[in-house]
Parts: structure tokens; C-alpha cells; sequence
């Protein structure tokens, strides 16, 4: 059985809340430039210069990349040989954010569902925990902004719907969504699992790199061929027009119910603001 102090975890998960916010993704800063250079609108090409400029001067000064720092959500893979050491790992982590969010000076969004006061620390951390083989400890960190968030759904098919119905849905999805998601976006696709494992499926797989493809060739066809679609509606970085409304589209399945055939479409903004770290 391996001992990780409660400290350590609390002291990385400060560290990638604040590196998260101020340090946009090597991967999206690439596609930004990619796109910048393929695209033929005009405003288009302004919108990637400002939001590779944005990228440059957060790094540069650590101001944060937007002024929406987003609930902060944890992933967590827990090897079954690992023991945490002061506190519960839920503490740590919740902790570590906690301090990040206070030492990063970054905007706390949490609030009272119904007074809307604020929790005045980002808490509580929302945290998804994996058992898994090891003595190892995983966590990714995702930064995730309400305007996003708001455009993200789920929805229960019967299974009759088949992938026709499903692929119509998120194409819909998207352009009602227009430029309310600060596009091009990164759309998270989770079929199959149930109400809640859809969702939480959808937004793991925005965790993937934007040039992964996926293991399965049938399930990373069915990506390309929904990025294409979602990126024929002209929407355009900021929703300005042009032909890069999205920069990947990433699916997770899980098996499901026979009467059922969940679909969550989580929609990230530009800003895909996410880090992880090895214990």
C-alpha cells in the first residue's frame, strides 16, 4: 500500500487550478493557428489572431485566460494500492481548489441556486472518482465557464432513434447554441450508459487531445463525420461567420439499457482549459 500525504494533493490540485486558467492547451493553441491560416473570412482570421494573442499575454502575465474561471471539475483515478494521508482524498482535492482559486486570484462562480450568493471560495469542487488497478493517483482538472455549460444537453432516445436521430439532435444542438458557446467550440459526445453516466461521459471526453483519434475506427467516423456537419453551418469563431465553428468533436459510448439510448452533448468553449497531473 502506497501513502500519498493529503498536503501533496492539496498543493498540486492549487497548481493546476491556476496553470489551467492562465495556459491555454498546447493542442487548441495549434488548432487555433491551423485554422487561422485555412480560413478565408476575414473576421474570422481577426478572431484567431485576438484569441492567439489572448493565449499569449495570459502565459505572459498571469491574468487569467477568461474572466469566467469556470466551476472547477475533477476527474480522479484512485489506484486500489494508494492511501491518502491527513484528510480524505474528497478534502484534498476540494482543499487544493480552494487554495488555487484564493492564490490565482481567480474569479469564484459558485453560487446559492436559488439567492444566488456567491460560496465566496469556488466550493465545492465538483469531483467524479474511478477505483482503478495502481498505486497510482490520476486527476485532471477542468476550468468549465457557465456560457458553455448552459448550451450543453442531455436526452433520452428510445433506441428506434438509431445514430440518424442522434447526429440530428446535436447538429441541432449546435446551431441553436449559435455564438452564445464563444465558438469555434469543442463538442463532448457521450451515447449510451444511462441519465447521469451520458453526461459525465460527455464531459470526459472533452479531456481527450483535439488531434486523438479514437480506438475505435467505426466511433472515430462518426466524429469526423459530425465535425464536418457542425462546421458546414457557418457559424464562425465568435459566431462572426466562416468555416470553423468547431475544433473537434469527441465521443464516449457506454453500454445501455435496452428501452434506452441516452446522448449528452457537453459543448466547451474556445477557452478548453483543462490540466492533469500523476501522483
Amino acid at each position: 500500500m502506497r501513502t500519498i500525504p493529503a498536503q501533496t494533493i492539496v498543493d498540486k490540485v492549487a497548481e493546476m487550478c491556476i496553470a489551467a486558467n492562465r495556459e491555454l492547451p498546447a493542442d487548441v493553441l495549434q488548432a487555433f493557428k491551423t485554422q487561422q491560416a485555412a480560413e478565408e473570412n476575414p473576421a474570422a482570421k481577426e478572431i484567431f489572431r485576438q484569441l492567439i494573442e489572448n493565449a499569449e499575454l495570459s502565459r505572459e502575465t498571469g491574468l487569467p485566460l477568461c474572466q469566467d474561471c469556470g466551476l472547477a471539475v475533477f476527474f480522479v483515478e484512485m489506484g486500489e494500492d494508494v492511501r491518502v494521508e491527513g484528510m480524505s482524498l474528497r478534502e484534498a482535492v476540494n482543499a487544493g481548489m480552494v487554495k488555487g482559486y484564493k492564490e490565482g486570484y481567480l474569479r469564484k462562480s459558485s453560487c446559492d441556486p436559488f439567492t444566488r450568493k456567491n460560496t465566496g471560495d469556488n466550493g465545492p469542487a465538483i469531483i467524479h472518482f474511478d477505483i482503478v488497478p495502481g498505486d497510482k493517483l490520476k486527476i485532471w482538472m477542468m476550468a468549465k465557464g457557465g456560457g458553455s455549460e448552459n448550451m450543453s444537453r442531455v436526452m433520452m432516445f428510445p433506441p428506434a432513434a438509431g445514430w440518424k436521430g442522434l447526429r440530428e439532435f446535436i447538429i441541432k444542438r449546435i446551431a441553436e447554441a449559435g455564438p452564445n458557446p464563444c465558438p469555434p467550440v469543442l463538442v463532448g459526445i457521450g451515447i449510451g450508459g444511462n441519465f447521469e453516466l451520458a453526461a459525465i461521459n460527455s464531459k470526459k471526453a472533452l479531456l481527450r487531445d483535439i488531434d486523438d483519434t479514437h480506438p475505435d475506427p467505426e466511433v472515430a467516423k462518426l466524429e469526423e463525420e459530425v465535425l464536418s456537419a457542425i462546421n458546414k453551418l457557418n457559424i464562425g469563431p465568435m459566431g462572426l461567420g466562416g468555416k470553423t465553428t468547431c475544433l473537434a468533436v469527441k465521443i464516449a459510448t457506454a453500454p445501455c439499457h435496452l428501452a434506452s439510448l441516452p446522448l449528452a452533448v457537453n459543448v466547451q468553449c474556445h477557452s478548453a482549459r483543462h490540466k492533469e497531473v500523476v501522483l
